[in-house]
Protein backbone atom coordinates (compact mmCIF):
# COMPACT_ATOMS: atom_id res chain seq x y z
CA UNK A 1 0.00 0.00 0.00
CA UNK A 2 0.90 3.56 -0.90
CA UNK A 3 2.38 5.63 1.77
CA UNK A 4 -0.02 8.70 1.46
CA UNK A 5 -2.92 6.14 1.13
CA UNK A 6 -2.04 3.78 4.36
CA UNK A 7 -2.29 7.65 6.24
CA UNK A 8 -4.99 9.10 4.51
CA UNK A 9 -6.99 5.78 5.88
CA UNK A 10 -5.68 6.42 9.44
CA UNK A 11 -5.08 10.15 10.11
CA UNK A 12 -8.93 10.84 10.84
CA UNK A 13 -9.69 14.97 9.61
CA UNK A 14 -7.00 14.80 6.73
CA UNK A 15 -7.65 14.76 3.64
CA UNK A 16 -5.38 12.86 1.01
CA UNK A 17 -4.50 16.08 -0.04
CA UNK A 18 -3.47 17.41 3.22
CA UNK A 19 -1.68 14.41 3.86
CA UNK A 20 0.26 14.69 1.14
CA UNK A 21 0.83 17.97 1.96
CA UNK A 22 2.44 16.77 5.38
CA UNK A 23 4.64 14.26 3.55
CA UNK A 24 5.95 16.13 1.20
CA UNK A 25 7.00 18.66 4.27
CA UNK A 26 9.09 15.76 5.10
CA UNK A 27 6.66 15.11 8.31
CA UNK A 28 6.08 11.53 7.22
CA UNK A 29 8.97 8.80 8.82
CA UNK A 30 9.34 4.97 7.41
CA UNK A 31 11.67 3.68 10.28
CA UNK A 32 13.99 6.97 10.22
CA UNK A 33 14.25 7.66 6.29
CA UNK A 34 11.92 10.25 4.75
CA UNK A 35 9.57 9.02 2.20
CA UNK A 36 7.80 10.26 -0.70
CA UNK A 37 3.64 9.69 -1.01
CA UNK A 38 4.01 6.47 -3.41
CA UNK A 39 6.58 4.64 -1.60
CA UNK A 40 5.26 1.21 -1.08
CA UNK A 41 4.87 0.07 2.50
CA UNK A 42 6.56 -3.34 3.90
CA UNK A 43 5.49 -5.82 6.29
CA UNK A 44 6.86 -4.77 9.80
CA UNK A 45 7.29 -0.73 8.31
CA UNK A 46 7.24 1.37 10.91
CA UNK A 47 5.53 4.58 10.24
CA UNK A 48 5.90 8.02 12.46
CA UNK A 49 4.00 11.43 11.73
CA UNK A 50 3.70 14.68 12.89
CA UNK A 51 1.63 17.45 11.96
CA UNK A 52 0.07 20.37 12.68
CA UNK A 53 -3.68 20.13 12.45
CA UNK A 54 -4.93 21.90 9.68
CA UNK A 55 -7.79 25.08 9.38
CA UNK A 56 -10.82 24.09 8.80
CA UNK A 57 -11.84 24.70 5.26
CA UNK A 58 -14.30 27.04 3.84
CA UNK A 59 -17.60 25.67 2.61
CA UNK A 60 -18.18 25.69 -0.54
CA UNK A 61 -20.29 28.57 -1.86
CA UNK A 62 -22.72 28.95 -4.72
CA UNK A 63 -22.13 32.05 -6.39
CA UNK A 64 -23.72 33.49 -9.37
CA UNK A 65 -21.10 33.17 -12.04
CA UNK A 66 -22.71 32.75 -15.80
CA UNK A 67 -21.74 29.52 -17.84
CA UNK A 68 -22.54 28.38 -21.62
CA UNK A 69 -24.71 25.38 -21.67
CA UNK A 70 -23.55 23.10 -24.74
CA UNK A 71 -26.25 20.10 -23.80
CA UNK A 72 -27.85 19.58 -20.38
CA UNK A 73 -30.46 16.41 -19.00
CA UNK A 74 -30.95 14.98 -15.38
CA UNK A 75 -27.52 12.99 -15.71
CA UNK A 76 -25.05 15.61 -17.21
CA UNK A 77 -23.67 19.08 -17.98
CA UNK A 78 -21.70 19.62 -20.82
CA UNK A 79 -20.29 23.15 -20.95
CA UNK A 80 -18.01 25.81 -22.71
CA UNK A 81 -15.44 26.60 -20.27
CA UNK A 82 -13.90 30.35 -20.76
CA UNK A 83 -10.59 30.80 -19.56
CA UNK A 84 -9.35 32.48 -16.91
CA UNK A 85 -11.71 30.41 -14.64
CA UNK A 86 -10.46 27.81 -12.46
CA UNK A 87 -12.17 24.67 -11.88
CA UNK A 88 -12.51 23.98 -8.29
CA UNK A 89 -11.42 26.51 -5.06
CA UNK A 90 -7.98 25.84 -3.80
CA UNK A 91 -4.75 27.75 -2.75
CA UNK A 92 -5.21 30.87 -3.89
CA UNK A 93 -8.70 30.19 -5.28
CA UNK A 94 -11.25 30.01 -2.50
CA UNK A 95 -14.13 30.98 -4.44
CA UNK A 96 -15.28 32.35 -7.77
CA UNK A 97 -14.35 28.76 -9.83
CA UNK A 98 -16.62 26.57 -12.07
CA UNK A 99 -18.14 24.66 -8.89
CA UNK A 100 -18.97 27.48 -7.44
CA UNK A 101 -20.66 28.81 -10.12
CA UNK A 102 -22.47 24.64 -10.71
CA UNK A 103 -23.51 24.89 -7.28
CA UNK A 104 -25.29 28.06 -8.08
CA UNK A 105 -26.94 26.40 -11.40
CA UNK A 106 -27.32 22.89 -10.15
CA UNK A 107 -27.89 22.66 -6.50
CA UNK A 108 -27.95 18.98 -6.53
CA UNK A 109 -25.09 18.44 -7.34
CA UNK A 110 -23.49 19.24 -4.24
CA UNK A 111 -23.87 15.35 -3.04
CA UNK A 112 -22.25 14.27 -6.42
CA UNK A 113 -18.46 13.04 -6.26
CA UNK A 114 -16.08 14.14 -4.30
CA UNK A 115 -17.18 16.80 -1.65
CA UNK A 116 -13.93 19.36 -2.30
CA UNK A 117 -15.20 19.35 -5.92
CA UNK A 118 -18.59 18.25 -6.54
CA UNK A 119 -19.68 16.90 -9.81
CA UNK A 120 -16.03 17.04 -11.53
CA UNK A 121 -15.30 14.50 -13.30
CA UNK A 122 -12.30 16.00 -15.18
CA UNK A 123 -10.74 19.07 -15.10
CA UNK A 124 -9.14 22.07 -17.49
CA UNK A 125 -5.89 24.40 -16.35
CA UNK A 126 -7.17 27.79 -15.62
CA UNK A 127 -6.17 29.47 -18.60
CA UNK A 128 -7.64 26.31 -21.30
CA UNK A 129 -11.09 26.79 -22.54
CA UNK A 130 -13.22 24.67 -24.41
CA UNK A 131 -15.77 21.25 -23.75
CA UNK A 132 -16.42 19.77 -20.12
CA UNK A 133 -18.51 17.56 -18.55
CA UNK A 134 -20.00 17.41 -15.41
CA UNK A 135 -22.06 14.96 -13.56
CA UNK A 136 -25.32 15.75 -11.94
CA UNK A 137 -26.07 12.47 -9.94
CA UNK A 138 -23.96 9.75 -8.04
CA UNK A 139 -24.28 7.51 -10.29
CA UNK A 140 -23.58 9.56 -13.81
CA UNK A 141 -20.31 10.60 -11.67
CA UNK A 142 -19.13 7.23 -11.03
CA UNK A 143 -20.11 5.97 -14.19
CA UNK A 144 -18.08 9.11 -16.11
CA UNK A 145 -15.23 8.45 -13.80
CA UNK A 146 -14.47 5.32 -14.77
CA UNK A 147 -14.43 6.21 -18.27
CA UNK A 148 -11.53 9.22 -17.85
CA UNK A 149 -9.85 6.73 -15.47
CA UNK A 150 -9.87 3.97 -17.99
CA UNK A 151 -9.31 6.13 -21.28
CA UNK A 152 -12.97 5.36 -22.73
CA UNK A 153 -13.48 9.16 -23.58
CA UNK A 154 -12.19 10.60 -26.83
CA UNK A 155 -10.78 14.64 -26.54
CA UNK A 156 -9.16 16.38 -29.01
CA UNK A 157 -7.90 19.85 -28.51
CA UNK A 158 -6.66 22.84 -31.32
CA UNK A 159 -2.93 24.31 -30.37
CA UNK A 160 -1.13 26.44 -32.08
CA UNK A 161 2.35 25.81 -31.86
CA UNK A 162 6.01 27.83 -32.75
CA UNK A 163 7.78 26.25 -35.79
CA UNK A 164 6.76 24.32 -38.21
CA UNK A 165 6.26 20.26 -37.83
CA UNK A 166 8.64 17.86 -40.04
CA UNK A 167 5.24 15.80 -40.80
CA UNK A 168 1.92 16.94 -40.89
CA UNK A 169 0.29 14.03 -38.74
CA UNK A 170 2.56 11.97 -36.09
CA UNK A 171 2.96 10.72 -32.50
CA UNK A 172 4.98 11.88 -29.37
CA UNK A 173 5.28 9.18 -26.45
CA UNK A 174 7.85 10.64 -24.43
CA UNK A 175 7.29 9.26 -21.15
CA UNK A 176 6.40 11.87 -18.32
CA UNK A 177 6.81 12.69 -14.60
CA UNK A 178 7.34 15.29 -11.83
CA UNK A 179 10.34 17.67 -12.60
CA UNK A 180 13.60 16.12 -10.68
CA UNK A 181 14.43 19.74 -9.21
CA UNK A 182 11.07 21.63 -9.71
CA UNK A 183 7.92 19.81 -8.44
CA UNK A 184 5.19 21.83 -10.18
CA UNK A 185 6.49 20.98 -13.59
CA UNK A 186 6.18 18.19 -15.57
CA UNK A 187 9.09 16.68 -17.67
CA UNK A 188 10.00 14.09 -20.15
CA UNK A 189 13.51 14.04 -17.48
CA UNK A 190 11.65 12.81 -14.58
CA UNK A 191 13.32 9.90 -12.46
CA UNK A 192 10.44 7.89 -12.33
CA UNK A 193 8.35 8.67 -15.84
CA UNK A 194 4.84 7.14 -16.51
CA UNK A 195 3.78 6.37 -20.28
CA UNK A 196 2.13 9.38 -22.46
CA UNK A 197 1.03 9.11 -25.96
CA UNK A 198 -0.09 12.31 -27.77
CA UNK A 199 -1.46 12.21 -31.41
CA UNK A 200 -1.02 15.15 -33.38
CA UNK A 201 -1.94 16.38 -36.99
CA UNK A 202 -1.34 19.76 -39.22
CA UNK A 203 -4.42 21.37 -39.43
CA UNK A 204 -2.61 24.76 -40.86
CA UNK A 205 0.81 26.65 -40.83
CA UNK A 206 1.85 29.60 -40.84
CA UNK A 207 4.99 31.94 -40.93
CA UNK A 208 6.26 30.57 -38.09
CA UNK A 209 3.39 28.81 -35.79
CA UNK A 210 1.13 26.05 -36.95
CA UNK A 211 -2.05 25.10 -35.84
CA UNK A 212 -2.46 21.45 -34.61
CA UNK A 213 -5.01 19.04 -33.85
CA UNK A 214 -4.12 17.24 -31.07
CA UNK A 215 -5.34 14.20 -29.34
CA UNK A 216 -3.94 12.55 -26.01
CA UNK A 217 -4.09 9.22 -25.73
CA UNK A 218 -3.44 8.82 -21.52
CA UNK A 219 -4.02 11.48 -19.01
CA UNK A 220 -0.72 12.84 -18.06
CA UNK A 221 -0.74 16.27 -16.56
CA UNK A 222 0.30 19.09 -18.90
CA UNK A 223 0.78 16.18 -21.34
CA UNK A 224 -0.23 18.44 -24.53
CA UNK A 225 2.51 21.07 -23.58
CA UNK A 226 5.50 19.26 -22.03
CA UNK A 227 4.94 17.03 -25.17
CA UNK A 228 5.12 19.86 -28.04
CA UNK A 229 7.77 21.32 -25.84
CA UNK A 230 10.20 18.33 -25.66
CA UNK A 231 9.30 18.13 -29.57
CA UNK A 232 10.58 21.92 -30.38
CA UNK A 233 7.57 23.03 -30.75
CA UNK A 234 6.12 24.58 -28.02
CA UNK A 235 2.92 25.87 -27.48
CA UNK A 236 2.16 29.87 -27.91
CA UNK A 237 1.51 32.00 -24.95
CA UNK A 238 2.74 28.76 -22.47
CA UNK A 239 3.98 30.68 -19.65
CA UNK A 240 5.51 27.74 -18.13
CA UNK A 241 6.80 25.59 -20.49
CA UNK A 242 7.05 27.79 -23.34
CA UNK A 243 9.51 30.09 -25.00
CA UNK A 244 11.34 32.65 -22.46
CA UNK A 245 11.06 35.58 -25.28
CA UNK A 246 8.32 35.12 -28.31
CA UNK A 247 8.16 37.74 -30.45
CA UNK A 248 4.80 38.82 -29.97
CA UNK A 249 2.17 38.32 -27.26
CA UNK A 250 -0.91 36.37 -27.12
CA UNK A 251 -3.87 36.60 -25.16
CA UNK A 252 -3.20 33.52 -23.57
CA UNK A 253 -1.66 30.19 -24.12
CA UNK A 254 -3.25 28.59 -27.18
CA UNK A 255 -4.60 25.30 -26.11
CA UNK A 256 -8.40 25.09 -26.40
CA UNK A 257 -10.33 21.72 -26.03
CA UNK A 258 -11.94 21.42 -28.98
CA UNK A 259 -14.07 17.95 -28.71
CA UNK A 260 -15.35 15.77 -26.33
CA UNK A 261 -16.80 12.04 -26.26
CA UNK A 262 -18.38 9.93 -23.93
CA UNK A 263 -20.72 7.39 -23.05
CA UNK A 264 -23.67 8.70 -21.62
CA UNK A 265 -24.13 7.54 -17.87
CA UNK A 266 -28.02 6.30 -18.82
CA UNK A 267 -28.12 5.60 -22.03
CA UNK A 268 -24.81 4.56 -22.47
CA UNK A 269 -24.74 5.97 -26.20
CA UNK A 270 -21.68 7.56 -27.44
CA UNK A 271 -21.93 11.39 -27.45
CA UNK A 272 -19.63 13.82 -28.60
CA UNK A 273 -19.80 17.55 -28.37
CA UNK A 274 -17.53 19.98 -29.73
CA UNK A 275 -16.63 24.07 -28.98
CA UNK A 276 -15.27 26.49 -31.28
CA UNK A 277 -12.15 28.37 -30.97
CA UNK A 278 -13.39 31.31 -28.47
CA UNK A 279 -12.77 34.83 -30.26
CA UNK A 280 -9.22 35.69 -28.64
CA UNK A 281 -7.66 32.82 -29.98
CA UNK A 282 -9.78 33.70 -33.44
CA UNK A 283 -8.55 37.18 -33.29
CA UNK A 284 -4.70 35.72 -32.91
CA UNK A 285 -5.70 33.05 -35.93
CA UNK A 286 -6.45 36.25 -38.18
CA UNK A 287 -2.93 37.55 -36.78
CA UNK A 288 -0.93 34.87 -37.94
CA UNK A 289 -2.87 34.65 -41.34
CA UNK A 290 -2.09 38.49 -41.59
CA UNK A 291 1.93 37.71 -40.89
CA UNK A 292 1.74 35.21 -42.98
Amino acid sequence: MRLDVFLADRIEGLTRAQVRKVIDAGGARVGSFRRKAGYKLKPGDRVHVEYEPPEPEAALIPQYIPIKVIFQDADIVVLDKPPNLVVHPGPGHPAGTLVNALLHHYPEIAAVGNPDRPGIVHRLDQDTSGVMVVARSPRAWSFLHHQFKNRLTWKTYLALAWGRMSETEGKMNWPLGRHPKEGSRMSVRARSPKRAETLFQVQRTFRDTTLLEVKPLTGRTHQIRVHLAAAGHPVCGDPVYGRKKEPREFPRIFLHAHTLSFLHPETEERLTFASPLPADLEAVIDRELRLS
